[in-house]
């Protein structure tokens, strides 16, 4: 392909424009297809194959039959924003304006496609840590603006706070924070968040905080950003119903920030999906109002699935994380001699039948030393899939 456009930007800054001009596909649609064809256990791309709470299910269902199959408001329904809102305040004590103060999005990536288009200008830069979920660097690329990882390296795939405070200088337009952490399952640090806020408030920058896996944490609570000193002045929060409550394909997201910030975002989000899943909006708003025992209890699932992977992945020989939250885990190879992650995801399914990521895929340079040897499993299905899958890997052989 040699037509010229921002899609170049784009794909170069996610990695997958070849030395021709075409167009490779990412890595999670590789793998995959793969898995799809191959029938084995999909344990890469993050997405669980149980739905909803029934009361969810069943509020879409009412909601479709009731007629709520036209354009909602541009904001989100005002049932939903409330809820938001509600949800904020209930585990933050954050009080945020529904009318003004929250923005419905087609999921958490058209949240920060928004924030990123409407923040950043040509030549900007936008701080991450690094790895980073995929979309953050593209999105980047795409507005022009120039990505500044940080990176945060095993064992505890933390990033050193003054370095990462550092890194924030007057180019820094926005400071984009994810915790719990895709792909590590990392928490940041309170002292972490601190200085970057610190220094975002020295330079005048815009701290976006991804809290998509908010409710999926082992042992110790997430903290929103909008908690600490200057989180609430200079922070926006993005969040989603997709991993919560088990609707990835609802493509239900929200923004909590200061007013003017979110007419910001709202002038550039109004030109993408314009308004998204009415029927699913009134159905995440009974979701958000779910008795606090649900989300402990799916969180406490999760990490049991989570900690039977991690054995099955100890037995083979691989050196494996204890992440703090999210749906992953990552697994090391080194040990075993397996010192390229992409060929060993595909040694997985072929000799396995089980699909991994390689972390390469979450780094401005995939062929990074530092996670050559480094996978990412997923452990967000039901328990049989977990037993089989766990199976499988146990008798892998290096």
């Amino acid at each position: 392909m040699t037509s010229p456009g921002p899609w170049r930007r784009t794909a170069r800054a996610a990695g997958l424009l070849g030395a021709d001009g075409s167009i490779a596909p990412t890595i999670f649609a590789t793998m995959s297809a793969l898995a799809a064809r191959s029938g084995a256990i999909n344990l890469g791309q993050g997405f669980p194959d149980e739905g909803p709470p029934g009361l969810v299910a069943d509020a879409a269902t009412a909601a479709i039959a009731r007629g709520a199959n036209q354009y909602p408001p541009g904001r989100g329904i005002a049932e939903l924003r409330a809820a938001i809102a509600a949800h904020q305040a209930h585990w933050y004590d954050l009080a945020w304006d529904p009318d003004t103060e929250v923005l419905v999005t087609a999921g958490a990536t058209e949240a920060l496609a928004a924030i990123l288009l409407a923040l950043v200008d040509r030549d900007d830069e936008v701080v991450v840590v690094e790895p980073y979920y995929d979309a953050y660097a593209a999105v980047v690329g795409l507005a022009g603006g120039r990505l500044v990882p940080v990176p945060a390296r095993a064992p505890d795939f933390l990033p050193d706070p003054e370095r990462l405070a550092a890194a924030i200088t007057d180019r820094t337009a926005v400071v984009l924070l994810n915790s719990p952490h895709n792909p590590t399952g990392a928490m940041l640090p309170d002292v972490t968040v601190e200085l970057v806020l610190a220094a975002a408030q020295r330079h005048d920058a815009i701290v976006v905080a991804d809290e998509v896996y908010e409710h999926l944490t082992f042992g110790r609570p997430h903290r929103s950003l909008a908690t600490f000193p200057g989180g609430r002045e200079r922070g926006i929060t993005v969040s989603s119903a997709a991993k919560s409550l088990n609707v990835t394909g609802w493509k239900i997201g929200w923004v909590t920030a200061r007013a003017d910030l979110i007419d910001a975002v709202l002038a550039v989000k109004q030109f993408l999906t314009y308004v998204n899943g009415a029927p699913f909006q009134p159905a995440v708003a009974v979701g958000l109002a779910l008795p606090d025992e649900w989300f402990h209890a799916a969180a406490q699932r999760l990490d049991r699935r989570r900690s039977v992977i991690t054995a099955a992945l100890e037995r083979a020989g691989f050196t494996v994380n204890r992440p703090d939250g999210t749906y992953f885990q990552i697994a090391d190879g080194a040990s075993l001699g397996l010192t390229d992650a992409v060929a060993t995801c595909h040694r997985l399914v072929e000799e396995a039948g089980v699909v991994a990521i390689p972390v390469g895929a979450f780094l401005a340079d995939p062929r990074d030393p530092s996670a050559a040897s480094l996978l990412r499993f997923a452990a967000c299905k039901t328990d049989p899939v977990i037993t089989e899958a766990a199976a499988r890997l146990a008798d892998f052989r290096a």
